[in-house]
């Protein structure tokens, strides 16, 4: 993953892993360390696998506001869509100069 390795005490053992991230936490790089992986660099990566092959790339969670306008109808069962809306004193109308 292309950011920080943060401890999560969620994870009850941490198997044996090889990972690589910008940064490792004391408490991350101790139970990598403590379960016989090893904390990589992305340069020390590169040099180990130039290729890439058997590496695999994690990603986060999308936290993009845009994200959370698609997906099922908005009001439709099990949606959690946002309505696309205006403010209130905005209109979906052309505004027409009135005397």
């Amino acid at each position: 993953c292309i950011r920080d390795s943060l401890n999560d005490e969620r994870l009850l053992t941490v198997p044996k892993l090889t990972v690589a991230a910008l940064r490792f936490t004391e408490q991350a790089r101790a139970r990598i360390l403590a379960s016989g992986g090893t904390c990589l660099t992305f340069d020390q990566l590169a040099q180990k696998a130039p290729n890439g092959e058997n590496t695999v790339l994690l990603r986060g969670p999308r936290r993009r506001v845009a994200l959370k306008y698609f997906g099922p109808a908005p009001g439709s069962r099990h949606s959690t869509t946002r309505p696309r809306t205006l403010g209130p004193k905005k209109s979906r109308t052309r505004n027409i100069n009135r005397k």
